[in-house]
């Protein structure tokens, strides 16, 4: 028998729940439509049976990749294209998770019916729609077919707040970012306040970056959680090339300071990241180089205290720059109050030292040993 009513209301689809028959679910897991199709035939009600996770027959069949069984089934009773589970997926959101892309594709077909393409839209209980979870799984193809049937998908993000914009820019996949971008209300976050472009940034792709610059150039002044915008992760990252992109889009973004008050030149300088350093000047060519907050430290008080000699040697060797080795924190120390090294920089390139603090002795001192 196909099992009493139950009053199980967490599958959708507006059906009451019956239990699924043992049979049933057998022909599913085994993708067997001919017995599938007499079990029908006696009873249609036999295909809304549910097993305790709130699958269907053709969550089932989809899990196993069964596509003949699946549109057999949706041929008899195409009401079951809506059905969730407890996970709160459609058979096209279980198609998807499991990997079988031309099931999905056959899917999708089969939501354009009257009544049933809002269902495509659906979110598992963890916020994900089926195009989060193709661009995750990296069906590229697949997106690209969800994206053109249900432009709407491009809106949604998850729990963590990753839309599918952005897990696109995190999978490198150009050809998907563009076409979202070409959606106006798609969604562009990412978690931790992380947006599309700063994906871009971490995977150093230029193109892509250039692409958002030229649709959405807001995204390049949007913090993250910590204060850092895409700028400065493409400086702390050293990716040149997309820190090229963004200064030659928009120089004023070389100016702006993250909320720590530390210039772009000092984020540079914690990495040793010279090839960043002589970015920057290029675009910008008196962009900051003293922080604005706590000891208000040069660049090169950066360097020095991050042990990065080699840069602390390209700032001395640098003319514009080369004005750091005098210039004072809020507590009157000069970059030689932290390291010796920096004396034989000087030496090694001319600087005339002229000022080297408010206590002259500690530094003498401090030299001396």
């Amino acid at each position: 028998t196909s099992g009493d009513f139950t009053s199980d209301s967490s599958t959708g689809g507006g059906h009451e729940h019956l239990q699924m028959d043992q049979r049933l679910l057998t022909a599913a897991a085994s993708g067997d439509s001919t017995s599938m199709k007499e079990m029908a035939s006696q009873d249609p009600s036999i295909l809304l049976g549910t097993i305790p996770a709130g699958n269907i027959c053709l969550h089932i069949s989809s899990i196993h990749g069964h596509q003949a069984f699946c549109t057999d089934v949706v041929e008899l009773e195409e009401s079951l294209l809506a059905a969730l589970n407890l996970e709160g997926e459609t058979p096209l959101l279980t198609a998807v998770t499991s990997g079988h892309v031309s099931l999905a594709s056959v899917l999708l077909q089969c939501y354009r019916a009257p009544g049933l393409s809002e269902s495509i839209l659906e979110q598992d209980i963890r916020g994900c729609n089926a195009l989060h979870h193709a661009i995750r799984n990296g069906h590229r193809e697949l997106a690209l077919k969800l994206i053109e049937a249900k432009p709407a998908l491009s809106t949604h993000v998850n729990i963590w707040s990753e839309s599918p914009m952005y897990i696109a820019a995190l999978r490198d996949f150009l050809d998907v970012s563009e076409k979202l971008l070409e959606i106006p209300d798609s969604a562009h976050t990412g978690p931790c306040g992380y947006n599309t472009l700063r994906a871009a940034v971490r995977n150093g792709n230029p193109v892509l970056a250039k692409r958002i610059m030229e649709t959405r150039p807001w995204l390049a002044r949007e913090a993250d959680n910590d204060g850092h915008t895409p700028l400065s992760a493409a400086v702390c990252y050293d990716q040149i090339g997309v820190l090229r992109v963004l200064l030659e889009h928009d120089c004023s973004l070389g100016y702006e300071l993250p909320r720590d008050g530390s210039p772009l030149l000092s984020e540079a300088a914690i990495g040793g990241h010279i090839d960043a350093a002589k970015e920057l000047p290029n675009h910008c060519p008196d962009a900051p180089n003293r922080a604005t907050k706590g000891l208000c430290w040069t660049s090169l008080h950066t360097a020095v205290w991050y042990d990065q000699v080699e840069f602390a040697e390209f700032i001395m060797r640098t003319s514009q720059l080369r004005k750091l080795v005098n210039m004072q924190d809020m507590d009157g120390r000069t970059t030689l109050h932290g390291v010796c090294v920096c004396v034989c920089v000087c030496v090694c390139v001319g600087a005339r030292v002229c000022c080297v603090g408010n206590n002259l002795e500690s530094v003498l001192s401090l030299i001396r040993n």
